[in-house]
């Protein structure tokens, strides 16, 4: 410990501890990046799916949530990381533009970087990992734009879309219901739906 003055004069203790600590460079830190990513996302892992377990979450003031969704796990963490504070705005983003997926892509984006760090472990630059990674997501899409299946349908012809959504709602609680809960849906998104538009 010694004691030093600023330039006003004021005293402040600089500790050995503080002056011995260093910055993390290197792959130590892309190692310590990848873990703090990884670990949000195995805390989200078990929770994803229709047999997902519920989390209890307290606040620091006590109040009690029980919920499984991705988005409100996360909105309710205090995550100091700032590449795991990425996932939870990875999430975020997800819920504000799509409205639902918050779990599993917090999950694969969990499960690609523990892909990457296997590759780290071998070698390979990160740069090339992320260039492969590119390379990767292209041909998904394509193999995707290979296997779609055009569903016909027209303001008069809703019945795909019914039937489509009728499946969806197969394992949920409303399945006594579905074609009617099916029908609300369908109109609901052709109330909004710019068919022009693709």
């Amino acid at each position: 410990m010694s004691m030093v003055y600023d330039e006003y004069g004021r005293p402040f203790i600089i500790l050995k501890e503080q002056q011995a600590k260093s910055r993390v460079k290197g792959m130590e830190a892309v190692k310590s990046n990848i873990l703090a990513a990884t670990s949000i996302s195995k805390i989200l892992r078990s929770s994803l799916g229709p047999k997902g377990m519920d989390k209890i979450l307290v606040s620091p003031d006590g109040d009690v949530t029980i919920t499984n969704d991705g988005a409100t796990i996360l909105e309710r963490m205090h995550v100091d990381h700032q590449v795991a504070n990425l996932m939870v705005e990875l999430s975020s983003s997800q819920d504000d533009e799509i409205g639902d997926g918050t779990t599993g892509v917090v999950v694969l984006a969990g499960a690609l970087l523990e892909q990457a760090e296997k590759l780290l472990a071998r070698g390979i630059h990160p740069v090339r990992i992320a260039e492969g990674y590119e390379k990767a997501a292209e041909v998904a899409i394509a193999t995707l734009n290979d296997i779609a299946d055009r569903v016909e349908f027209s303001r008069d012809n809703v019945e795909p879309l019914v039937t489509t959504a009728m499946t969806t709602l197969s394992s949920k609680i409303i399945n006594v219901d579905k074609r009617k809960m099916a029908e609300i849906a369908v109109n609901a998104v052709l109330g909004v739906a710019d068919l022009d538009r693709k």
